[in-house]
């Protein structure tokens, strides 16, 4: 992301001074003395040029330990009490690298399992990095990129709680030095956050403070879609929480308008944005009871995933699709297209994902009758889960009392179902940071 440079700071500008007088001093005692020994020789000057030459070397000398020696002082005092000392840039700039290569495999088909368990294995090392090493200018773009990429892992997991820590710092970073465009970004991340945690009303506000910051740079076509996508993702929340009636469906609609102003403004060409926007107004037919045109979008949807390889695409497109066929009163299509879309997560190592095409086909059994078949896939899901499901729960329940049938029953009322996986699948991977 190409940002605005603010002012460097006045510690930024001593630390810089400070390390040109340090390297002056030494030039100055090496060209000066060089040049007083010719010169005496020559003009038999007694060797006032090289005194000269000490005089301006020690002068730069001086000032160069005014501004270098507090800082060795104090990398001296954390090595005495064990305070870990920052690393330097070039260890943050390589790690910085490093996560935005193995960002852009995950998901694919092209090393998502293996960038799975890269993460898996460095995050904790991303975050130390993270804490460790102090916002400067020089710095503020490679915590930016660790923090982007950190964000795809958490909405992957599932983790609002983290990803809102992640944006938190990312704003800490932005008033530090002065970045707008981090402001603006920090504040976008944070609305996701706390929509994923419940808080709309946060969600919003922060939507919001995103806007008023925005800096319209050549970037801002993709945080305006963005925040497009959020608002609409935040209308489809409180349709799920509106009772059946005109709030409802003037939720949707207004969802809808968003998704649309969103294709308007999506940077061309991104097929992974496409992917994405196409996923969530598939998800806006749903609720209006249009699994066909649903469908449309879907096709739409797994046609550019396939493009880009982008396995996590396809398998959510899938997915929804055995949520249209379910509507359609095609259970066995509904399950066809669940097992494909759980293959293909299980190629990339997306355990949420896997989790809920499990959960969809074991509450299939529980509505057919098949209490052990569906005890098995539930509980598989239950294993992979990161996050909580009351439905998972209630069908759990059911499968092990080998009882009735839960009263969420997706084949009569499919909004119960069509919520959840809202929850669950329209998770933006961050595709337009």
């Amino acid at each position: 992301m190409t940002a605005e440079r603010a002012p460097k700071t006045e510690e930024q500008q001593d630390r810089r001074r400070g390390s040109v007088f340090g390297r002056s001093a030494l030039a100055s005692g090496l060209v000066t003395g060089l040049l007083g020994e010719r010169l005496s020789d020559s003009l038999d000057s007694g060797g006032w040029v090289q005194v000269a030459g000490f005089i301006v070397a020690v002068v730069c000398g001086l000032i160069w330990a005014y501004y270098d020696i507090p800082v060795a002082l104090s990398r001296f005092r954390q090595w005495r009490h064990g305070m870990p000392i920052a690393p330097e840039a070039r260890e943050l700039h390589a790690a910085a690298e490093e996560a935005e290569q193995w960002v852009i495999r995950l998901g694919t088909g092209t090393g998502g399992m293996a960038a799975a368990e890269w993460f898996s294995m460095n995050e904790a090392r991303l975050r130390e990095l993270l804490l460790t090493e102090k916002a400067r200018d020089d710095t503020a773009d490679d915590l930016t990129r660790i923090c982007d990429a950190l964000e795809v892992w958490y909405l992957r997991r599932c983790e609002p709680g983290a990803l809102l820590e992640l944006s938190e710092f990312l704003a800490a970073v932005a008033e530090a030095t002065g970045r707008r465009d981090l402001t603006e970004l920090a504040a976008a991340r944070m609305a996701t956050a706390y929509r994923l945690m419940g808080d709309l009303e946060g969600a919003s506000t922060r939507v919001g403070v995103s806007e008023n910051v925005a800096t319209h740079s050549r970037t801002s076509a993709a945080m305006t879609t963005r925040r497009h996508v959020e608002r609409a993702l935040l209308h489809l929340e409180r349709a799920e929480q509106a009772p059946t009636g005109n709030d409802r469906d003037e939720a949707v609609l207004n969802a809808r308008d968003r998704l649309g102003d969103a294709q308007l403004n999506r940077p061309d060409p991104d097929l992974a944005a496409e992917v994405a926007i196409s996923i969530n107004l598939a998800i806006v037919h749903l609720y209006q009871q249009d699994p066909e045109n649903a469908l449309d979008h879907l096709r739409t949807a797994a046609a550019r995933a396939t493009a880009t390889g982008d396995i996590s695409g396809h398998a959510h497109a899938l997915e929804l699709q055995g949520v249209a066929a379910w509507m359609q009163r095609s259970p066995h299509e509904a399950k066809g297209w669940w097992e494909h879309a759980e293959h293909l997560y299980a190629e990339i190592d997306e355990r949420e994902g896997r989790a809920r095409c499990l959960q969809h086909l074991g509450s299939a059994e529980v509505v057919a009758g098949r209490f052990g078949k569906a005890l098995e896939l539930l509980e598989r899901s239950a294993l992979l889960r990161q996050s909580e499901s009351e439905l998972l729960t209630t069908y759990l329940e059911a499968a092990r009392r080998t009882g009735k049938v839960p009263a969420v029953n997706p084949d009569p009322d499919p909004n119960p179902t069509i919520g959840w996986l809202r929850r669950r699948l329209t998770q933006l991977r961050n595709h337009f940071s």
